[in-house]
């Protein structure tokens, strides 16, 4: 009933945006008089900012066509090199790039969101790298037939990406994925894998959910996990190709996350409707274009978001030493080749200060010169991989440990 809920309430708010779109551009159309008298500015402002609001978002696209290096642009040739069920490799290459250029894996959050909110990170790291990006699939998309995706298959899906790039590869995990590639590379480590990683940078990744534990962490332990089995899991309807798969919806995660910080979205919205009224369009169309992204949203399956609830912030599993794969323990001492390197930011909110720097503590047999921590000063988690401070101050620190390291 969630998700048809959920359909029904969608269906009314779209017509109302068309709506207040037309209304929008009637009020402010320089052919009409209503734009030039009374509160037809102010009118029309407000319905702008209502339709963009409560507007239907899909999978935004990448839209990388060139990247400036060197202060010349290049052209960017996208590729998807390996297609899966539940994700997909995608490559990015700009040309005049070296043909020995490093390669390096950034895997997305599969979180609610799709990897396209790390388009500002893949462009910054196109500019010296050959890219790849793991491109979820909104499980709401994937018939049942494919059978189901939890962390397991997630690492196994890690560890077929770094086989296809091949020896000598770097990996940069944003977030949600630093637990299950951090697993993957003890995994690769323990098997003297050739194609095991030569850094992994992880950033904002939850690694010891009990370090500075914040509000996300908060919800997830105050719960059993049967009230999240019984309350944010839904089934999808019968329009999309994965009816019948039960999964908890991005919906609900972007519910969540707009709650969190509900008194800053709103006043970014006032912010943009200030900018409408003024006529500073750029300034409103800035706005719009994160918004455009930040609600564009993905359903995750079931059993991956149950999973991860319960291992990564109940049951705290890899500090713990207790976290599996496919019924053997990983052992996180068996990192001995793989650098690291450990990104918070300041002031992040979701993964807590401490909680990623835990990673190089969690594993003794790897060597200090191949460990690396830093701390972003005034940065979100947002920030970290986004924006000026991702682009001027951290990115250059990941690309000095992986020349370091490379």
């Amino acid at each position: 009933m969630l998700y048809h809920a959920y359909e029904l309430q969608r269906s009314w708010l779209s017509s109302a945006s068309t709506w207040a779109s037309i209304g929008a551009e009637m009020l402010s159309n320089p052919a009409l008089p209503f734009g030039y008298m009374g509160m037809g500015p102010v009118a029309a402002s407000a319905l702008d900012v209502f339709a963009h609001a409560t507007a239907t978002y899909g999978k935004p696209a990448w839209g990388i066509e060139t990247v400036e290096a060197g202060g010349i642009h290049h052209p960017v040739v996208e590729a998807t090199v390996v297609n899966r069920p539940f994700g997909d490799l995608k490559r990015f290459r700009r040309e005049g790039l070296p043909e020995d250029a490093p390669r390096l894996l950034i895997v997305a959050p599969m979180s609610g969101h799709y990897a396209t909110l790390l388009r500002g990170t893949v462009e910054r790291m196109l500019e010296n790298y050959t890219v790849y990006v793991t491109d979820w699939a909104d499980a709401r998309n994937v018939p049942l037939h494919e059978g189901h995706f939890d962390l397991d298959d997630y690492m196994d899906y890690v560890i077929g990406f770094l086989e296809h790039i091949g020896p000598g590869g770097h990996v940069m995990a944003v977030c949600q994925p630093s637990v299950p590639v951090f697993a993957a590379t003890a995994i690769m480590n323990r098997d003297n894998h050739e194609c095991a990683p030569k850094t992994l940078t992880m950033m904002g990744g939850p690694i010891d959910t009990r370090c500075s534990p914040t509000s996300v962490n908060d919800l997830a332990m105050d719960r059993p996990i049967e009230w999240f089995r019984h309350n944010v899991i839904a089934t999808v309807p019968m329009q999309y190709r994965g009816a019948g798969r039960r999964v908890y919806p991005g919906f609900m995660q972007l519910a969540g996350f707009m709650s969190m910080n509900l008194g800053n979205h709103m006043q970014s919205h006032y912010e943009m409707f200030k900018h409408l009224t003024a006529g500073d369009e750029a300034s409103a169309q800035a706005t719009k274009d994160f918004y455009d992204e930040y609600r564009s949203v993905c359903d995750m399956t079931a059993e991956f978001y149950l999973q991860t609830v319960q291992e990564v912030f109940q049951d705290h599993s890899i500090p713990n030493g207790t976290f599996m794969h496919r019924g053997k323990r990983i052992d996180l001492g068996d990192i001995t080749e793989t650098a690291l390197l450990a990104i918070e930011g300041e002031r992040d909110d979701i993964s807590g200060l401490g909680q990623t720097r835990a990673a190089l503590e969690l594993t003794p047999n790897l060597d200090a010169s191949k460990k690396r921590y830093y701390m972003a000063e005034g940065a979100g988690h947002y920030g970290i991989f986004n924006g000026s401070k991702w682009r001027g101050k951290i990115a250059p620190v990941v690309e000095e440990f992986i020349a370091a390291h490379g």
